[in-house]
């Protein structure tokens, strides 16, 4: 199953990427990643705070200004894996497509499917615009 979800940014994507890619400050903004911790760097294990979660995915794909990419899983692999990923593409000068996604698969997908249509989605969708307003606030102070 794919989950994914898209947001319009009204910023360029550098000023989008510094946000993103300041993982000790998620904390102040970020109601979904409530923390990322560890080396950023393919082949690595990171960290992750989900609500009601803890995670250590390791990091597939991590490109400057265009994606970050992990794979976790549930316990043990093929009980419940998901493969999340952001990516960013330049919309113009001052407009970024932020896309928030992840594809599931396990044994326990035909039981998970409610909670990730639900609450899983809707915490993308809450994370994507906190994102989108702390990235256009950041660039209005920027640009004044």
């Amino acid at each position: 199953m794919k989950l994914e979800t898209t947001i319009i940014i009204n910023a360029p994507i550098q000023t989008v990427w510094t946000i993103f890619s300041d993982f000790k400050k998620y904390p102040e903004w970020n109601p979904f990643v409530h923390s990322l911790n560890g080396a950023v760097e393919v082949g690595e294990q990171i960290e992750i705070t989900l609500p009601q979660m803890n995670f250590k995915p390791r990091v597939l794909k991590y490109n400057h200004q265009d994606e970050l990419r992990w794979r976790g899983k549930l316990g043990v692999k093929g009980i419940f894996d998901g493969e999340h990923y952001f990516q960013m593409e330049a919309m113009g000068d001052d407009q970024t497509k932020f896309i928030h996604g992840e594809h599931f698969s396990g044994l326990l997908m035909p039981f998970m499917i409610r909670q990730l249509n639900g609450s899983i989605k809707d915490g993308f969708i809450e994370m994507n615009e906190a994102f989108k307003k702390r990235s256009e606030e950041f660039y209005r102070n920027e640009s004044a």
